[in-house]
């Protein structure tokens, strides 16, 4: 038995009883949904070119948007870089 593929409108209902059921307040899309996969495959490590193919992106510049809002990647970056900067000073001899 063929399956007919989702309108519209019955993904964005789908969408929003999803993040009722899930209990989130905030506005929630398809779009919301599709930017925060590839927010979270980033913050995973997972290589920029796996993440185009899969969002369909023809052009990487499109799908490197993304890498300017895994704020928790840049987050825990920052985080090692001041731990290194903690240790580099420790071992520095009194003045």
């Amino acid at each position: 038995m063929p399956v007919s593929p989702l309108t519209t409108r019955q993904f964005n209902r789908a969408c929003h009883a999803a993040a009722h059921m899930a209990g989130i307040d905030k506005r929630v899309s398809p779009h919301t949904l599709r930017h925060n996969f590839a927010t979270h495959l980033l913050e995973q490590n997972i290589d920029i070119i796996v993440i185009q193919v899969l969002l369909g992106h023809a052009k990487l510049d499109t799908t490197a948007l993304y890498t300017r809002l895994a704020t928790k990647t840049i987050r825990e970056i920052m985080s090692l870089r001041d731990h290194i900067m903690g240790k580099l000073k420790e071992a520095e001899p009194p003045a």
